[in-house]
């Protein structure tokens, strides 16, 4: 595993989700989370000319002035549509957890807010009538880029039907109904997520661009970046850099997955770092006149808000009602966006 995450084909379950060795792949992929809390998925609609579209036209934003930028920054909505500026989202303090690690395998410890931007485009359909408009507001729309919207759709679309298709596939390896788990995140508050990174104020080893964290949504995914730096926690300790195949998407366990199954399957830890490898990359980069900005393909996929967070029937006993109490997913996400700061109540 120290190669990295382990790659499952899902076109078996698309094809037929009831066949003999469609169930074999839900297994492993639950086995996999169970161990990992990560695994690489390879999808027959996944090219890596969409994942480009949008990988260009986010560099293109990102490099406007931050006079621009700051247009689109709602910090009225906590961040949750829009831009979020640099130094504004602050990794919660898991300083017990990184103290436990082996050296070899030792987290960047934050110091402080991270100096990168995002973006939150919801995907999806919202809830008509929902107690937290603030996770389910409308759509910023920068004025510069009329394809903005078309972009970010088809990319963010194919994104959440991976996710859908890996949260089938989870049910079923658990032996649960096939919707089991995406009767929950129908209207949630998914949102593709891309981070932006400037390489060329901040490209010195070992700066930390995400610090170590998990994510506190139910499952989110990746596609590939153009610049590596992202480390994974497996459930025994080990750090294992991700490289994600061409035509393969990177998807992490969140804290959401976690609280559904009695954390038999854990959120996974993760950081973006500048490693000795992003400054080759960035080397060849200004030799060929790229772009120096580092974005991250990220979508959230969430448990819808008004949706409460219950334990799958395999995981529901007493013992882990106590740690993963019943609770309004947007209750968690509202306490969570408060931890990190992006919340001010």
């Amino acid at each position: 595993m120290e190669s990295g995450p382990v790659v499952i084909d899902v076109s078996r379950f698309l094809a037929d989700p009831t066949s003999a060795e469609a169930l074999e792949d839900c297994k492993k992929l639950v086995k996999t989370l169970q161990e990992t809390s990560c695994l690489v998925i390879k999808h027959p609609k996944v090219n890596e000319e969409d994942n480009s579209r949008f990988l260009d036209m986010m560099e293109k934003y990102y490099e406007q002035p931050v006079e621009e930028l700051m247009k689109d920054v709602h910090p009225e909505w906590s961040y949750q549509l829009g831009a979020t500026p640099e130094f504004t989202e602050e990794p919660r303090d898991h300083s017990e957890v990184i103290t436990k690690l082996l050296p070899q395998y030792a987290a960047h410890a934050p110091k402080g807010a991270d100096p990168k931007w995002r973006f939150f485009w919801r995907i999806g359909d919202r809830p008509e009538d929902t107690k937290f408009p603030e996770l389910n507001c409308a759509p910023v729309i920068p004025k510069a880029f009329p394809e903005w919207q078309n972009v970010m759709d088809s990319w963010g679309s194919l994104m959440l039907s991976s996710i859908e298709t890996v949260s089938e596939m989870i049910a079923t390896g658990y032996n649960l109904p096939k919707d089991s788990i995406t009767n929950l995140m129908k209207n949630g508050p998914h949102l593709l997520a891309p981070t932006g990174s400037d390489l060329k104020r901040f490209g010195n080893l070992d700066q930390i661009f995400a610090g170590f964290h998990y994510d506190f949504n139910l499952l989110t995914i990746h596609g590939k970046s153009r610049y590596p730096g992202l480390y994974i926690w497996l459930r025994d300790g080990t750090r294992v850099p991700v490289k994600v195949p061409n035509g393969c998407l990177l998807l992490q366990a969140g804290k959401q997955l976690e609280w559904i199954t009695g954390g038999d399957i854990l959120a996974g830890f993760h950081e973006v770092v500048v490693t000795e490898d992003t400054l080759k990359v960035m080397e060849k980069s200004k030799d060929e006149g790229k772009s120096l900005w580092r974005i991250s393909s990220t979508l959230f996929g969430h448990v819808a808000s008004d949706k409460n967070l219950t334990l799958l029937e395999p995981f529901n006993n007493p013992q882990n009602l106590e740690k993963y109490p019943n609770i309004l997913a947007g209750k968690q996400s509202e306490a969570e966006l408060e931890m990190i700061k992006l919340s001010k109540k």
